[in-house]
């Protein structure tokens, strides 16, 4: 309504924003209720699907219209909000009512060292541009594009070992901490995910057509908007729902949520954009700046090392916070 009476372009984007939040929950809602009746192995697909399909939505719009900066950036910023923001959070929320948490080191192990893995994987174009800066832009595609192939079989793998051969490792706290079953059948279900996935599609044209304006009017930067602005409302409803689940004392579906979001941004979404922008004519790599490389690095090593003991406390969690806000502030000056 607003972009149709001619607003300015930081109310289109802020309604655009704020609109896309609560259509994201529906749309978790609808995949854990689909989830729930399709079984461990399909539901595991399902989430892996449309996990993150409102941010996904968002990033393939932007990535039509060619904002490639920016949708590398929120990439990026994804794995920070859900490594640092959402853990730091999830600790905090947590901690307030105990003085020490524990969850099953071994599967947060497992999590982070797959984790670390997809870093290292996203940092290698980086690296092959930083090395070899002479090199035909081509290439630094091609390489791109066997990363995300990569990354997508390893993604695959993993479904296989957290869904099948060792899901005793993963399952363990998080079965029936989920509440009453969804109060839809799948139809319904089916019917929510399509109706909201329109949605986001339209709040998202609304949301990357005034990106360019809110750029030139405020100063803003799109490596601002897709560090921060952006991977915050994608992920607002899964912040919500891990802050909801550590409070209640489940710390390891908490910690799941955290650490398996930014895993599949990693592992899936980051691959899946690369595969799209070939077929919308707008071919991205995965070469991220000096700056977004350096933060992934220390953030992905910081929860690691807070994740193998198998325990953690509030103090840990406004550490993470603290580096989150370090982060931003600096992505505002540059």
């Amino acid at each position: 309504m607003l972009a149709w009476l001619g607003a300015p372009a930081s109310a289109v984007f802020a309604a655009s924003a704020i609109a896309v939040v609560p259509l994201a929950a529906e749309m978790g809602a609808a995949t854990e209720a689909l989830a729930v009746r399709t079984g461990p192995a399909a539901g595991g697909l399902l989430n892996a699907t449309f996990g993150n399909a409102a941010e996904l939505i968002v990033a393939i719009v932007a990535l039509r219209a060619g904002f490639v900066d920016l949708v590398k950036a929120s990439l990026a910023g994804s794995i920070l909000g859900n490594l640092l923001l959402i853990l730091g959070l999830v600790l905090v929320a947590g901690g307030a009512r105990r003085p020490t948490l524990t969850f099953n080191r071994t599967a947060a192990g497992t999590s982070g060292a797959m984790l670390l893995l997809a870093v290292a994987a996203l940092v290698i174009p980086a690296l092959f541009a930083l090395t070899h800066p002479a090199a035909r832009p081509e290439e630094g595609l091609h390489l791109s594009a066997g990363v995300a192939v990569l990354l997508g079989l390893t993604y695959l793998a993993s479904l296989v070992f957290s869904l099948v051969t060792h899901r005793q490792l993963f399952h363990g706290e998080t079965g029936g901490v989920h509440g009453p079953a969804a109060p839809y059948g799948p139809r319904v279900a089916l019917g929510i995910l399509a109706v909201a996935t329109a949605l986001v599609a339209l709040e998202s044209e609304l949301l990357v057509g005034a990106t360019e304006t809110l750029v030139r009017e405020l100063g803003l930067s799109e490596l601002f908007l897709g560090l921060v602005v952006i991977p915050l409302v994608g992920n607002a409803a899964e912040h919500a729902t891990a802050v909801v689940v550590a409070r209640r004392g489940h710390t390891d579906l908490a910690l799941h949520i955290a650490l398996g979001s930014s895993t599949q941004v990693a592992l899936f979404v980051a691959p899946a954009l690369v595969g799209i922008g070939w077929l919308l004519g707008h071919p991205m790599n995965l070469a991220f700046t000096g700056f977004e490389v350096v933060s992934l690095g220390f953030a992905s090593l910081i929860v690691t090392v807070i994740a193998l003991d198998g325990e953690s406390h509030w103090f840990e969690g406004a550490q993470l916070l603290a580096l989150y806000a370090l982060i931003a502030l600096a992505v505002w000056f540059i």
